[in-house]
């Protein structure tokens, strides 16, 4: 699921920047900050159609930032750790071991005298 809201999030991240840079510019350049009298619309107001795809491409940005941060956060939650079975890191031994071993050792048995 987030594999998916990362993908459409960069995808609308690239579209945003489309529909700004096609927007005509209102003023010139940084001309907009120094106090012209120019309004944040200009004189119409949004009625531009690319003006509305931007709010609209805005909005569906926003949405899916919270939306991957949620998801995000319930992954969290969860640990790579917790899904990983305790009995599967414990290496099993192909060989027996005795179980019991002697405490001292045991006589060499005496060879059987030969026979004449």
């Amino acid at each position: 699921m987030t594999s998916t809201l990362l993908i459409v999030q960069f995808a609308l991240a690239v579209i945003i920047t489309i529909t700004v840079l096609l927007q005509k510019s209102a003023s010139m350049g940084l001309g907009a900050y120094s106090g012209s009298n120019d309004s944040v619309f200009g004189a119409k107001g949004p009625g531009n159609v690319l003006t509305k795809a931007t709010f609209i491409l805005a909005a569906l940005f926003i949405a899916n930032t919270l939306s991957l941060g949620y998801f995000y956060n319930q992954e969290r939650l969860q640990s790579a750790v917790d899904s990983v079975e305790t009995k599967s890191l414990i290496p099993q031994s192909p060989i027996a071991l005795p179980k019991a071993t002697p405490a001292a050792p045991s006589a060499p048995a005496v060879p059987a005298a030969p026979s004449k």
